[in-house]
């Protein structure tokens, strides 16, 4: 056997392990020592966290596919609504990540446990008021996005009940923030894995039917995916009571403390109106698209799903950066903070590349696994090129906003979005799809176009370092 040979399986090896061990989980301290390790130590389970997360989207939108356009094009449709919900979960989890890695960079565990209590309380509070609003409304959202009668005839029950499931979507998303905050990237992987298994086994059952089982159809996916999310969150929150991690959660921190409410609120509001901008911006662009018919609708939709689960990986990535942020900054070493986020960019734009070149030559392929219907795949293929050309700006993007956010300052990230959303990109998706007759295409286009320029500017503004002396 070779020298050369023997430093190959012994780098295998290595490299096995260190994988081994970021699954695994534990106590680290990420505000010293190699910043390569920290990234990866935190990456890992990360992204495995947001390849599931994607999963689910992915698992229904198969299945789904299978029940027709119009089945596919409710799913679009109440999904792009869903985003409003996600940018709430969103927004409270980014302020539990910054406020929980910052006291833990302050070695403040107690002070973490607490922050974290009081965003699930202030989740509580609101979800319940979402909740009953969505299924009292369910049928008048649908319509109000546009969706042909086809679609209502099958979709409210739908909606329904993903609008009122709305809790377990906010408290899987939240707790996952506390955990990476502290750290413990690993538990919050485990929670999205445990749920994407029960929501795959369901999944096919509920909707065709097993023995005694009735065939319930598009109802079945929202009853599956709601069950396979619940059974993540009491698996996360067993791990948050047993004492057994950093955070030691107590049933007294759920006690109002105004302070702390205080300062989640005003970090959470302005995340949520960050995210909700983007989100509800393609709600905007469905509606656009859903002018042009079933077909392109349904091609939309597929899209923006596969999109979703090859983002998603580079988004928990961009979470990295964010904790190591957050915490570094609670050990007052700001300038390690910007290394952090400047090597964690690095990997993104490698992951980025890759998606890029696999969307360019394999889209057709990729979207007629889950639909064969030959305009839906047209529309489909081509939202995969157009936006795929836009990745690796968009995945620096990325690692930059949730570097702002794991600081604490989720007002910057907004004003860019506010603008770059809302005063570039829907206009510009309009002119070019209805003024220039572009259809769809103008759709796509806009979206490449914007995102690369929010990109940049956000660079801009990350350089000039406001975001090292935020306080919370």
């Amino acid at each position: 056997m070779t020298t050369h040979t023997v430093t190959n399986r012994r780098t295998a090896s290595s490299i096995f392990k260190f994988i081994q061990l970021a699954i695994k989980g534990g106590q680290h301290d990420f505000t010293t020592g190699s910043i390569r390790r920290a990234v990866f130590l935190l990456a890992i389970p990360m992204i495995l966290e947001m390849v599931f997360e994607s999963v689910f989207a992915v698992v229904d939108i198969f299945f789904v596919g299978k029940l027709g356009k119009e089945a596919t094009a409710t799913v679009g449709l109440t999904e792009s609504v869903l985003m409003i919900i996600y940018s709430l979960a969103v927004g409270l989890s980014m302020a539990a990540t910054a406020m929980v890695a910052r006291r833990i960079g302050e070695k403040n565990p107690e002070e973490a446990s607490k922050s974290g209590m009081q965003s699930m309380l202030l989740a509580l509070l609101l979800t319940i008021i979402i909740s009953i609003a969505g299924v009292v409304y369910a049928e008048d959202i649908l319509r109000l996005m546009g969706a042909p009668a086809e679609v209502l005839a099958i979709g409210v029950g739908y909606a329904k009940i993903m609008f009122g499931g709305s809790l377990v979507i906010i408290m899987l998303f939240l707790i996952n923030g506390i955990f990476r905050g502290a750290g413990d990237a690993a538990i919050a992987m485990r929670s999205l894995t445990l749920a994407n298994i029960c929501n795959i086994i369901l999944c096919p059952i509920l909707i065709y039917g097993l023995g005694p089982i009735p065939a319930l159809g598009l109802t079945g996916a929202a009853i599956a995916t709601t069950i396979g999310r619940g059974i993540g969150v009491l698996y996360q929150l067993y791990h948050l009571f047993n004492g057994k991690r950093i955070l030691n959660m107590k049933l007294q921190h759920l006690l109002p403390n105004w302070p702390i409410l205080k300062s989640l609120s005003n970090i959470a509001s302005t995340a949520t109106l960050q995210f909700l901008i983007s989100s509800a911006s393609w709600i905007f662009l469905s509606r656009i698209i859903a002018s042009f018919g079933s077909d392109a609708i349904a091609g939309y939709t597929i899209a923006l799903r596969i999109i979703m689960f090859f983002l998603l990986p580079a988004w928990g990535l961009s979470n990295a950066a964010a904790t190591l942020v957050g915490q570094n900054l609670g050990a007052q070493l700001p300038e390690r903070a910007e290394k952090c986020v400047w090597k964690t960019a690095q990997y993104n734009v490698i992951f980025m590349s890759i998606v890029t070149v696999i969307f360019l030559f394999f889209a057709a392929p990729i979207v007629s696994l889950i639909n064969n219907q030959k305009e839906v795949v047209s529309y489909a293929t081509q939202a995969l090129r157009v936006v795929s050309l836009g990745y690796i700006s968009y995945g620096i993007g990325l690692v930059l906003m949730n570097a702002f956010n794991g600081a604490g300052d989720t007002k910057t990230p907004t004003w860019i979005n506010l603008f770059g959303f809302w005063a570039f990109q829907i206009p510009l998706a309009y002119t070019l799809s209805i003024y220039f007759n572009l259809g769809p295409l103008g759709v796509f286009l806009a979206i490449l176009i914007a995102e690369t320029t929010i990109t940049f500017a956000t660079y801009l503004i990350f350089r000039k370092g406001n975001w090292k002396t935020i306080k919370i």
